[in-house]
């Protein structure tokens, strides 16, 4: 019971932090309206986001052991949600950046310290992929009603109004809600670990990762998996309505399909992973996402604006069910990488995780957005294909690695 409340604690929080994140798709295409920025000035958001994650997980990861992963999620939630109340009296892209740093540097706290805990709830990998793919799945379901709560405040006659950033006066109180949930539920005493190293001692202990076998393949793994999926989900709003011509609002909605479709793999592929192996299942996954984003590339679009979801073209449709394909791989390979390590080196590999997802994410939108500017967002999409290729040799490199590792 006690871990049913910590598990439902790390649900919640993840699908918050799956809105706030998974926003930047919805708030560049809103700020080119609202704030006449430029595709390019738009690419850089993610960075403000990622950078940060980058530079502050590798400190967590050594002291938040120490600090207490129950406090660092209240004080990261709280932290947060101050922020966004103040968006609205704000309203400039400088203070979204802000937003989105602050976004990253608690993310990073919160990262960390719900995957730890998972790794002290659990005893083998069966359990812990479970519960990795359980708690990634209903991310993906924050970033699915994100997409509708963003598309609800957009003023459906002026779309460079600024009343979409009201929806932060909503997310503020729910961040609020969240970190009163974390101090009426305490983590078991083992959680809150103690360490009686110094922390140089614990830093210490990311460096010593690298002498891992599987480790360089694991960490490419995660950031080409990254690159691919934030080019995507960063980008397809402002694809959806420059390029397919759909409205502001439903441009927003409608690549709510991508969160969907990912969040029902990644449920479906915590359960076909438990009786499967996992490099068969990630392969089959990278064909499938390289394949829809192909079979859409090929598909006419509308020339005229489109308001109703009847009249979309079918491209809409079929570019964001490469999530479905594509979600299962990194809470899968993550899995794998942290239950093969004792206990004590799951918080420095989270922040090596961390590190490098943030890295790709940043690397992948930047190149998507300066594409996307210079020869147009068909062109953009189709670049993914190459990070798709070397991803697919990866894995298996991965896989002999861990082999020969055991």
């Amino acid at each position: 019971m006690k871990n049913t409340r910590i598990i439902s604690a790390m649900i919640i929080t993840y699908m918050f932090y799956a809105i706030l994140l998974n926003s930047v798709g919805a708030v560049i295409s809103q700020s080119i309206l609202s704030f006449g920025i430029s595709k390019s000035d738009g690419s850089v958001l993610e960075g403000f986001k990622d950078i940060s994650i980058v530079i502050i997980s590798f400190i967590v990861s050594s002291f938040l052991p120490r600090f207490g992963y129950r406090r660092a999620l209240i004080i990261s939630l709280i932290a947060v949600s101050l922020v966004c109340l103040l968006m609205p009296i704000l309203p400039s892209f400088n203070a979204i950046k802000g937003l989105f740093f602050v976004i990253g540097v608690t993310f990073a706290m919160v990262k960390v310290a719900v995957y730890s805990s998972i790794g002290l709830l659990t005893d083998d990998t069966k359990k812990h992929a479970g519960i990795t793919s359980t708690v990634e799945g209903f991310f993906m379901v924050g970033v699915l009603g994100g997409a509708w709560v963003f598309a609800l405040f957009i003023d459906a006659h002026n779309g460079a109004s600024l009343k979409w950033l009201n929806v932060y006066y909503w997310l503020g109180i729910t961040g609020l809600v969240a970190a009163f949930l974390w101090s009426i539920t305490p983590l078991p005493p083992s959680n809150e670990l103690v360490s009686d190293k110094s922390w140089t001692d614990d830093l210490k202990l990311i460096p010593s990762l690298f002498v891992l076998n599987f480790l360089f393949s694991f960490i490419a793994g995660i950031f080409l998996y990254v690159l691919v999926e934030q080019s995507l989900g960063t980008w397809l709003p402002t694809y959806n309505r420059e390029v397919l011509n759909l409205s502001p609002a439903m441009a927003i909605q409608i690549g709510s399909i991508f969160a969907a479709s990912s969040a029902l793999g990644r449920l479906l592929g915590g359960i076909i992973l438990r009786k499967t192996d996992w490099l068969y299942v990630l392969l089959f996954c990278v064909v499938g996402t390289a394949s829809m984003i192909i079979i859409a590339m090929q598909m006419p679009h509308s020339t005229t604006i489109v308001t109703s979801w009847l009249n979309a073209p079918i491209q809409a449709y079929i570019l964001p069910l490469a999530g479905f394909f594509l979600s299962p791989i990194y809470p899968t390979i993550n899995s794998i990488a942290l239950s093969s390590l004792p206990k004590e080196k799951h918080a420095p590999m989270m922040g090596l995780i961390i590190a490098f997802s943030a890295l790709g994410g940043t690397l992948g939108s930047f190149i998507t957005g300066q594409i996307f500017g210079h020869i147009g967002g068909t062109n953009a999409f189709y670049m993914t294909l190459i990070p798709l290729i070397l991803l697919f040799g990866v894995l298996i490199l991965l896989k002999s690695k861990l082999k020969h590792s055991q």
